[in-house]
């Protein structure tokens, strides 16, 4: 493992400071929006605009790559994102934020793009795995380390803006700086989203649903853990909390499910979700520690979500479609991401913080009874099984790291 790992280290350093970044300034935005008057409303649609702008940088970023390589393209995408982060306290305007959200996911995206391309480039087949869970690893630890750094001064100022844009500008440095060959970049294949889900209803849906219930999540988290009364170091401990359950409960989760038909593990996941969701209606009331645990755990399944919806995917398609069809999965996934912080955040200004795990009961449940009634219409055998990988939600890049699709469909004959 070390052999594979010591060429890429100049690319993971580089993910571990973008991610950190990007993990500090998703939670610096919602409390300093909800610092300078926004309500939940207006923060839910500001917060929204990062998710509208990685779908845009899905598609632009990968001309860009190919005109002036890998190099030059994370160079110009973390001049744009460190300038995006700096002009936030220049201007306290929710559409100005809005622009400045959906700039960032463009060039955020177009970042992921680089970093994942390059990764894909370099291990031999038989090591995608494990390179691609330490990418996963490092993804998730480095959100989780950058909600802490908000302790550092939220209130109304530069500090933690240029904190972030000094740690995007940072993770140039190694990037630029690494001796690997630059990879060429091939086009990603397009699976039409009506012919996806002829094939795989329940990925599918599960994709889009989830997508609803993170976007909510990564957008309006912290404003609900402030108006739970947790305080600064709080939100960002109510953050690293749900964000690890998310990192340490996705593996065991998605293993259990690879043992039998993967809608049972979705719908029981989902379910089990409604029910911790439903149990936080009161939490105003609760222990901060209580908080803790509970979201603990309620990541630990909502973030299983997407990526057992890929697993399903992987057992479904023949190998030739594998790669189009998660890339139609993640652009599902981010469509449903775009809609629900605005969604979600309407519902906290009308009713309240107990709105948003309401939001998330709603959606869950309405996925469990869906894979429910998908079970009693038609029993599905697994064509192709494959292994469950715990995952974000990035680019397809990441998920070309993942084994080759022989392997995939061999991995459990």
């Amino acid at each position: 493992m070390i052999s594979v790992v010591l060429p890429l280290t100049a690319l993971l350093a580089g993910v571990a400071l973008l991610l950190a970044g990007s993990g500090l300034l998703g939670t610096l935005l919602a409390v300093r929006g909800g610092i300078e008057g926004f309500d939940d409303r207006t923060l839910g649609l500001v917060m929204s605009g990062y998710f509208a702008g990685f779908l845009v940088g899905t598609f632009a970023a990968p001309g860009l790559i190919r005109r002036i390589g890998h190099v030059r393209a994370f160079a110009f995408y973390t001049g744009l994102c460190a300038i995006a982060v700096l002009l936030h306290p220049l201007w306290i305007n929710a559409w100005f934020w809005f622009a400045l959200r959906a700039v960032t996911g463009i060039a955020l995206v177009g970042l992921y793009t680089v970093i994942e391309s390059w990764l894909n480039a370099q291990p031999a087949p038989e090591q995608r795995s494990r390179v691609f869970a330490l990418y996963m690893a490092i993804n998730l630890g480095a959100l989780a380390a950058g909600q802490l750094l908000l302790g550092f001064g939220v209130d109304r100022g530069f500090a933690l803006f240029s904190l972030v844009a000094i740690l995007i500008c940072a993770a140039a440095l190694p990037v630029t700086l690494t001796r690997l060959a630059q990879p060429s970049f091939p086009a990603t294949p397009r699976l039409g989203l009506r012919r996806l889900y002829r094939i795989a209803p329940a990925a599918t849906a599960s994709a889009g649903l989830s997508g609803l219930a993170m976007g909510a999540f990564w957008g309006l988290g912290p404003v609900y853990a402030g108006q739970l009364g947790l305080g600064r170091q709080g939100v960002a401990w109510f953050m690293v909390a749900t964000i690890l359950g998310g990192a340490l409960l996705q593996w065991p989760l998605g293993r259990w499910s690879d043992r039998f038909d993967r809608r049972i593990g979705l719908g029981l996941t989902c379910a089990l979700a409604t029910v911790l969701a439903l149990f936080a209606l009161p939490a105003e009331a609760w222990s901060a520690t209580a908080v803790y645990a509970l979201f603990f755990c309620y990541g630990g399944l909502a973030f299983a979500v997407y990526p057992m919806s890929v697993a399903h995917m992987l057992d479904t398609l023949p190998a030739e479609e594998l790669l189009a069809g998660c890339s139609g999965l993640l652009l599902v996934h981010g469509i449903g991401a775009a809609i629900g912080p605005a969604v979600a955040g309407a519902a906290m200004s009308r009713h309240g913080p107990a709105a948003l795990p309401a939001f998330f009961a709603i959606v869950f449940a309405t996925l469990a009874l869906y894979l429910g009634a998908r079970l009693l219409a038609k029993r599905r055998q697994r064509l192709h099984p494959s292994q469950f990988h715990p995952m974000l939600r990035t680019t397809p890049g990441a998920l070309e790291l993942l084994p080759e699709p022989d392997s995939l469909h061999k991995a459990d004959h």
